[in-house]
């Protein structure tokens, strides 16, 4: 075990991020050469290997993290890439993106700081790359079953790699030029330096995953081919039905969906524009939306040197600790920074966020661009305009950062595999699969379909993707072949994967 005494002797030490102004003036991650061994060491020893960790409760795939911070915090990083993997397919993609709920779940949070777990999450990642821990595991065997995984963001890659090393053959459609989805071209390099993503693809490429960009499953691809060609189909497209927001003057030029923008920012590190089409370089820049697409997007606009930035958000502004709404070991709503609020704060001296805000409506120039915006104040939960409160800010470039409603309907797929919708928008599930059954009644047609990710569960976070994908492989493969040795960290009783 860690120290008995670490939670005592070490006070809480998060790894630092590289200085505000070196990190805006490159796309290279915050975190980039940052993680200081001995000290990622030290925090794994705070860990207190208590009898019952809360912290598995707040990950949804599971991680052990007692198990590999002690392995960390004796510096054995084969034995701790061991367990980390044991969980997780990709813990280089949660290491840097996930927000840690397993952090707010660690006992010491009850009445201290807790674990640093994610820091220790992304040293044991880097050290399993550095140090030759992640070779390919090519099956054995084949089973001479083939499956059809449409979509290559962190779900359906979770689930083809799973599939894959269970001997099935497996082939990868994405519609996009490159694998990766939303991390290719949602989440911006300097979260996440896509080097981490092109090593994984080559890893899964060599244990026999084919992947084949391009290919657009219910448009160019009429998605009924797939059941044909395949003995199984996983459908892990995300959700990518972007909301609107409906007020007057939202059709102005210059007012843009955030995804539309950090796609474009990325395929700038990609090497295939050499700035921009979209930048926000000397503008006056709102973002509209307070989650993690808004602080990606805030990130960006400081890269790109805007002028002048401002984030809306329509909640309250959060308190510092918990409510009493929010009992450990809930994942709580708390004031929190991200580093892109911090990049900010260091250009400008000011949070760039004002809360319980709401758009009226956009004003535009002769030309049709926009070039401000009319906001309000709201009454808090009811999201009511405070009368008096409106006023006016500068707006060259609205970024719509308000999330996801859904697989997108427009795609063909849903009409060619049959799919259904629930009642929050999302592909329907067969809530009566047991995870016991071998085979289960689906309706006509959609016999040996799954569905994973945010597509099935709704937008969400990408530890929940990969575990989607892991449990939605498992039950692939006791469709296939009538049992299951893949391990899933989601029961199909508690979030089922057939339609």
């Amino acid at each position: 075990m860690t120290d008995i005494y670490g939670f005592m002797k070490y006070p809480r030490r998060p790894v630092p991020a590289r200085p505000v102004e070196e990190r805006l003036g490159d796309w290279d991650e915050v975190y980039a050469g940052q993680a200081l061994l001995p000290l990622v060491s030290e925090q794994a020893a705070r860990c207190m290997d208590c009898g019952i960790p809360f912290c598995h409760n707040g990950c949804p795939l599971g991680n052990l993290i007692p198990e590999w911070n002690v392995y960390a915090a004796h510096g054995d990083w084969q034995a701790a890439a061991e367990r980390l993997h044991a969980t997780n397919n990709f813990p280089e993609f949660t290491g840097r993106l996930c927000p840690a709920p397993c952090e707010d779940a660690c006992v010491l949070a009850i009445n201290t700081d807790p674990v640093t777990i994610k820091n220790v999450e992304q040293a044991i990642a880097d050290q399993i790359w550095e140090r030759g821990y992640a070779e390919p595991q090519p099956p054995e065997r084949l089973s001479e079953k083939s499956v059809a995984v449409v979509g290559s963001g962190p779900a359906g890659l979770a689930a083809a790699q799973q599939l894959t090393r269970s001997g099935h053959t497996v082939a990868v459609y994405e519609r996009a030029d490159r694998v990766g989805g939303l991390l290719r071209y949602g989440i911006p390099a300097f979260k996440m330096d896509k080097g981490q993503l092109d090593r994984r693809i080559e890893q899964m490429e060599a244990e026999g995953t084919t992947f084949r960009t391009g290919v657009d499953v219910g448009g160019d691809l009429d998605a009924t081919e797939l059941t044909k060609r395949h003995d199984a189909v996983v459908i892990a497209v995300g959700a990518r039905e972007q909301r609107e927001l409906p007020v007057p003057g939202s059709g102005l030029s210059g007012i843009h969906q955030a995804v539309e923008y950090l796609t474009l920012a990325n395929r700038v590190v990609e090497g295939d524009y050499a700035t921009s089409p979209l930048t926000a370089e000397g503008k006056h820049v709102v973002i509209v939306g307070g989650g993690d697409t808004g602080s990606d997007c805030l990130g960006t606009v400081l890269r790109q040197g805007a002028a002048s930035v401002v984030q809306l958000d329509i909640n309250p502004e959060p308190d510092e600790g918990r409510a009493d709404t929010d009992p450990w070991p809930t994942y709580p709503k708390i004031y929190r920074i991200s580093h892109a609020h911090e990049e900010a704060r260091g250009r400008a001296g000011t949070d760039p966020r004002v809360f319980s805000a709401a758009t009226l409506r956009f004003e535009g120039s002769a030309d049709g661009r926009v070039r401000a915006l009319h906001l309000t104040d709201v009454e808090p939960g009811a999201r009511r305009p405070r009368p008096g409160t409106e006023r006016v800010i500068p707006a060259e470039l609205a970024l719509l950062a308000l999330g996801f409603s859904g697989p997108e309907r427009s795609t063909g797929l849903m009409e060619q595999l049959g799919l259904t919708l629930d009642g929050h928008g999302n592909f329907a599930r067969d809530a009566g699969f047991a995870a016991e059954t071998a085979r289960r009644t689906v309706p006509a047609g959609t016999d040996g379909i799954f569905v994973a990710g945010d597509a099935g569960r709704g937008q969400s976070l990408v530890v929940w993707a990969i575990a989607e994908g892991r449990s939605a492989a498992a039950a692939a493969d006791r469709y296939l072949t009538g049992s299951t040795a893949l391990p899933a960290p989601i029961t199909p009783d508690d979030s089922p994967f057939t339609v």
